[in-house]
């Protein structure tokens, strides 16, 4: 007789796979596989035998024991829910699945075969002989001992456990075009082909208020099963033609109220759709085929249809009363998962934009910049809070700006936008990094605590910036950080390797010790490359951090001096970036370029009364040398008159004039120890001072201040 495994010595698989194996019938179908030998097989085939007329009826369980070739040995797929199955003994099981399954299926039932580990309830699609398809749960287990092999249980998903397992399937993503192809999925189990039309305005993520008959346009946004259609046939991200679109929501809007509707058969189908053209871009066959349509409608006051769903089926399997209500219930239990969707894109769309505001432009002939940004995949709960921004500052130099607000979405967008405003605003007016990220620091702790950031699904509270600012005259760099990661510097000669910058935390961690913030000063000789970038182009949980610096600094070195650097920028990301992204990619290159030796000339001079006119001797033999303009040199010339005699009549110390010659302009810089601000007052005619900015204001194109460790620079910009 035939034991029954006891569980001391069988593990849970092998019970479960040994009563699957003598659920199998004896006779029958089974019977090519060998005559019974047990007298339990006996028994349980003459219970099957008397109960059969209700157990094919209510039965939804199927076994199919494999070979070590995984060929079918025994098999009881007889009930009618698997009726056109061709399960023949001696077959290759892989027969009974679509081809675009077949690798995945055949890897997970030789990976249970190897290790005796089984695959457990996986949605699975079987191929009938006719060409429709059966969603199954499918289960594969280690064939009972003393057989080899492998027993795999088929359950037909019952309706009421499809809709929960549908419904469970379509929530998991925020994808509108994942989200409307996991509906489509679920509705296969009704037909033979499932499609899913949106409206436009849904696909891309805009709100819709109006069904205004002369302006719908629908957009194809899933079908299944996924194979080569006839030419002409609508496929996803394909617009429906126009009489097609009127057409079908014309029918699920009848009486002005959005309802399913089923067309029987094809000739009913031609005489509704009428156009030949339309015919052949929503009929899926040449075969006598109906039609189930079914509105998503968001509940409202009126309702709103989002979009509409098709089942095609074979005309001799017409639609029950009871399959038109589980798809009506079907949908009406995911729509607000479209809905979402939709809400969604139109949040993604938002970020991008802003992200995209803020990209860098390619610099200007000082520098040369590139950047990259690339944002998570569609998994994730949005895009992230990344930002990088590079743009000119009035006194000639360049600022890089790097940073990454905690989490996703437009909460974490805000922030960041608000974060590189701000930078930009206050580097704009002449302060230094550290003092930048002390303000910025500051504002961080305003803008939200972490109880309400996080809640939201981000939090301006241990946001990180990195900000560099590079000088074309002296090929020097200042760098600032607020616990961002170091940037990599990649010399002339090809040495490459992270900034040894004085770590800190990020902005707003007041539980941190408080630390001010360092400035570090490097040399950037024409010809280096700076790259600046966030955690996701580095962070791989296979490696280390470092590592993953090292790695960067690697791929930055390789990067010639000739090569394009957009292109080597993407280049650059996609050999490091992870294929399964956690986190948006940004990245930033910059080649420094400066200007040339000849473009610049500085003075230092003691601040003494005949400064003025020592400086005006300077710069009027270099304007001659350059071949400026008669009236340009006059200008320039009173110009730093004007602003030597201020420095000689406020400030101590030594006075520093510096000339560059940029673009169309001359930049005029001269720097002093003193450390007020230059006002420009409305001045009366006869009073004695306070003429002299009001004549650099009218002179220059623009002036500013900015400040440095030893004192301030006032500046000024000449029409050449």
């Amino acid at each position: 007789m035939h034991s029954t495994p006891s569980p001391s010595s069988s593990s849970p698989f092998d019970l479960v796979s040994s009563a699957l194996g003598r659920y199998i019938p004896s006779g029958g179908a089974a019977a090519a596989a060998g005559p019974a030998d047990a007298q339990g097989d006996r028994t349980t085939s003459r219970r099957v035998s008397d109960n059969a007329a209700a157990s094919r009826q209510d039965q939804i369980l199927g076994v199919v024991n494999l070979d070590r070739d995984l060929r079918i040995s025994r098999c009881n797929l007889d009930a009618p829910v698997f009726a056109g199955l061709d399960a023949v003994v001696g077959s290759p099981f892989v027969d009974l699945l679509p081809p675009g399954d077949v690798p995945t299926v055949s890897r997970r039932l030789r990976q249970v075969l190897e290790t005796g580990e089984a695959h457990v309830a996986r949605i699975q699609r079987l191929h009938r002989g006719d060409g429709s398809e059966l969603v199954v749960s499918l289960s594969i287990l280690p064939a009972a001992v003393p057989q080899e092999g492998l027993t795999v249980s088929v359950i037909a998903m019952a309706r009421r456990l499809h809709l929960y397992a549908a419904e469970t399937a379509i929530g998991t993503s925020l994808d509108i075009g994942e989200t409307a192809q996991s509906l489509a999925e679920s509705l296969l189990a009704w037909g033979d082909v499932a499609a899913v039309d949106l409206d436009f305005a849904v696909w891309t993520g805009e709100g819709v208020t109006e069904q205004a008959q002369g302006r719908i346009r629908l957009r194809r946004a899933a079908l299944v099963p996924d194979r080569a259609w006839p030419e002409g046939y609508v496929t996803p991200g394909d617009d429906l033609p126009s009489d097609a679109s009127r057409l079908l929501a014309q029918a699920v809007r009848r009486d002005d109220a959005p309802q399913a509707i089923v067309i029987p058969d094809r000739e009913a189908v031609e005489r509704v759709l009428g156009s030949p053209r339309v015919l052949r871009a929503l009929v899926p066959g040449g075969r006598s085929a109906g039609v189930a349509c079914i509105p998503l409608v968001l509940d409202g006051a009126p309702p709103v249809v989002l979009g509409v769903a098709e089942v095609w089926r074979r005309a001799d399997s017409p639609f029950r009363d009871s399959e038109l209500f589980d798809l009506q219930e079907l949908v009406a239990r995911t729509v607000h998962h479209v809905d979402l969707a939709r809400q969604h894109q139109r949040e993604h769309k938002q970020v991008l934009a802003l992200q995209r505001r803020l990209l860098p432009r390619t610099g200007g002939d000082t520098i040369e910049i590139a950047s990259v940004y690339q944002p998570a995949t569609p998994d994730s709960a949005g895009v992230g809070g990344d930002w990088v921004n590079s743009f000119p500052l009035p006194d000639g130099r360049t600022a890089l700006v790097v940073g990454d607000v905690v989490g996703h979405g437009l909460g974490a967008a805000a922030t960041m936008g608000q974060l590189s405003m701000e930078a930009r605003a206050l580097l704009s007016a002449g302060l230094a990094p550290d003092e930048v990220l002390e303000h910025l620091d500051e504002t961080v702790a305003l803008l939200d605590d972490a109880e309400s950031g996080l809640a939201a699904g981000y939090s301006a509270l241990g946001s990180t910036c990195c900000i560099a600012l590079y000088d074309p005259v002296s090929h020097h760099v200042a760098l600032s950080s607020a616990g961002h990661l170091p940037p990599v510097l990649v010399s002339p000669d090809g040495h490459a390797g992270p900034l040894a910058v004085h770590p800190h935390p990020g902005l707003g961690t007041e539980f941190a010790l408080r630390e001010p913030f360092h400035v570090h000063t490097f040399a950037a000789p024409p010809g280096s490359l700076l790259a600046l970038y966030t955690d996701g182009l580095v962070e791989d949980p296979a490696v280390s951090i470092d590592e993953g610096i090292s790695r960067l600094a690697d791929a930055v070195s390789t990067v010639h001096p000739w090569d394009a650097l957009q292109q080597a920028a993407r280049h650059v990301v996609s050999a490091l970036a992870p294929v399964h992204q956690r986190d948006d990619v940004t990245l930033l290159i910059a080649r420094m370029i400066g200007y040339r030796k000849g473009d610049t000339a500085t003075w230092r001079l003691p601040a003494r009364d005949d400064a003025p006119a020592r400086a005006r001797a300077q710069v009027s033999a270099l304007l001659r040398q350059w071949r400026t303009r008669d009236d340009t040199r006059d200008n320039a010339l009173l110009l730093i008159s004007e602003l030597v005699t201020n420095a000689v009549r406020f400030a101590t110390g030594p006075i520093t004039v510096r000339l560059i010659r940029a673009g169309h302009g001359l930049l005029c810089e001269v720097g002093d120890t003193g450390n007020g601000r230059p006002r420009l007052s409305r001045g009366g005619l006869l009073d004695d001072g306070g003429r002299g900015l009001h004549i650099v204001h009218r002179l220059t194109t623009r002036w500013g201040v900015r400040w440095t460790d030893t004192g301030k620079v006032v500046w000024a910009e000449v029409a050449r």
